[in-house]
């Protein structure tokens, strides 16, 4: 947020001024403004009119006491027009030490080059000294202001018609603060045009074994004018499916897909996550106190994401509610017939039924809690279960807690199913595993421990500069240097975990004990 504005100037009598600034008396007092100045003038008033040196270019200046960052481009226009043939100004911008300056660089640079252009095409600034010198009675003989001359360049004052800089400056704060841009007519020929655009940071890289995830809704918001292949890439992101996959569906080539999915990457519509496997293992994460102690109804957000049919649950209960109060609402208008809903079956959802989206909690229903930790979500009239059993089930937050804490480093997450099933919990039933995990991994409850093999004998040949690809070899052996995950090999050489394991033992001249698994 833009805290002040202002336009400097050096005169040759006076030295730097501040000619203009909004909101009033926020660099330098004014009388009837009892509010401090955002920064002392007196320290950087030698950084707001520079050196020569330092003109012509961005500047940034932090305030001695860490508040406020100013934020100008110096300018300087040599002319002999002009008193010491030289006309210095600054249009700068002050905003909290802490915000990100990136998105006004461009504001600064713009005013700093249209006022300059102005200038020098018509006299727009040095025409400003002259309407306040002849404003005052006895002003145009005061010799406080320069550039007298210019009255004989450009055309008599009574025909410029033009914005007063200081009104300007203020419409500029107020429509970047509001609306994030101003356009602003100047005169009758020049216009202000600015933009804040935010500043992303550069995508990180896409690999072909990373899944993309949509963080919105793309059939709402894809348009026929996008580029073709953004829209065949956009069309198959289904949070399963991993970068590979993608392109041979989209029939894309795997750069284009990799650079598509960046575009997106950049602005925040999707987020990449690892491939889901039985066979891999995750840990919980710092993150997971928060799901234990449910900070933000966390917990509750789980149980719609992940929980079988517990979004369904949840409308079909409020939608029979709604209906039984408006029955029961019509039999007492009425004067006769059944208050209330008769207990139906039919508002849950099948568990192959589709799931909702990732988001804010939608509040599922509550209910009796029932064996295994298990929560059946309740109609008007009273409880009532599915012919499926499944489908209108929400696990008690206990039951999520407990399932989302017992992953470890070294238990797969088949391994780790078998131990709650064993435990007398059928977690298939009534949980989706694959949004388990993927809740958590967003959440940053969980994180993946990945798989690396390492040779021995591969990295010493490395590291001695012997190691040559071998003309028929197996590929499998540059994967051993402990920089490639599980993932990768699975991805790029279309194996499973077990033939990767397979393969590794009978790699040739691997002696025994040269091959180690890491997991990081």
């Amino acid at each position: 947020m833009i805290q002040g504005i202002f336009y400097a100037r050096f005169f040759p009598k006076e030295g730097t001024k501040i000619v203009a600034q909004s909101p009033p008396g926020c660099i330098v007092p004014v009388p009837g403004v009892s509010k401090p100045c955002l920064f002392d003038f007196g320290v950087l008033q030698e950084y707001i009119i520079p050196r020569k040196a330092f003109c012509n270019r961005y500047m940034t200046v932090g305030d001695p006491e860490g508040r406020s960052s100013v934020l100008g481009f110096p300018v300087s226009i040599p002319s002999p027009r002009y008193d010491r043939n030289e006309f210095i100004f600054n249009f700068g911008l002050v905003v909290d030490s802490d915000v990100d300056q990136i998105p006004y660089e461009r504001v600064v640079r713009r005013l700093a080059v249209t006022f300059a252009e102005m200038e020098r095409q018509s006299g727009y600034l040095s025409q400003d000294d002259l309407n306040q010198a002849m404003s005052v009675p006895g002003g145009g003989s005061a010799g406080n202001y320069n550039n007298m001359y210019t009255t004989a360049i450009y055309e008599p004052l009574d025909t410029y018609r033009r914005r007063p800089i200081a009104s300007l400056l203020e419409i500029i704060k107020e429509d970047l603060n509001n609306y994030g841009e101003c356009m602003i007519p100047v005169d009758d020929a020049n216009t202000v045009n600015m933009k804040l655009f935010p500043h992303h940071q550069p995508p990180p890289e896409v690999k072909g074994w990373h899944v993309p995830v949509a963080k919105m809704k793309f059939a709402d918001v894809v348009d026929p004018t996008w580029d073709v292949t953004l829209q065949r890439v956009v069309a198959h992101i289904d949070g399963v499916s991993d970068v590979r996959r993608i392109a041979f569906a989209a029939d894309v080539s795997l750069e284009l897909t990799q650079l598509a999915l960046r575009h997106l990457l950049y602005y925040d519509t999707i987020l990449l996550l690892d491939m889901f496997f039985f066979g891999a293992c995750y840990a919980p994460r710092p993150g997971i106190h928060d799901f234990v102690a449910n900070l933000d109804s966390i917990v509750d957000e789980c149980a719609n994401y992940v929980c079988v049919g517990a979004a369904a649950a949840a409308a079909a209960a409020a939608a029979a509610a709604t209906s039984a109060d408006s029955g029961a609402g019509r039999s007492r208008g009425g004067g006769g017939g059944g208050g209330g809903l008769a207990g139906d079956d039919g508002g849950f959802l099948h568990p192959d039924s589709s799931f909702g989206t990732l988001g804010p909690a939608g509040g599922a229903a509550d209910g009796d809690v029932g064996d295994g930790g298990v929560e059946s979500s309740s109609t008007a009239a009273g409880d009532t279960e599915d012919s499926g059993g499944a489908g209108g089930y929400r696990i008690s937050n206990y039951q999520l807690i407990k399932l989302m804490t017992t992953f470890c480093v070294g238990k797969t997450v088949a391994e780790w199913l078998k131990g709650h099933m064993d435990s007398g919990f059928d977690v298939l039933r009534f949980v989706d595993v694959r949004r388990l995990v993927q809740f958590g991994v967003i959440k940053g409850c969980l994180y993946r421990v990945h798989k690396h093999v390492v040779s021995k004998q591969y990295l010493a040949a490395l590291a001695t500069g012997h190691a040559r690809p071998v003309v028929g070899g197996d590929p499998l052996q540059q994967y051993t240097d402990g920089c490639h995950t599980f993932d990768q090999i699975v991805t790029e050489l279309n194996l499973t975990d077990a033939e990767i394991t397979d393969k590794l033992k009978t790699l040739p001249n691997a002696k025994a004990g040269d091959l180690t698994v890491l997991y990081r």
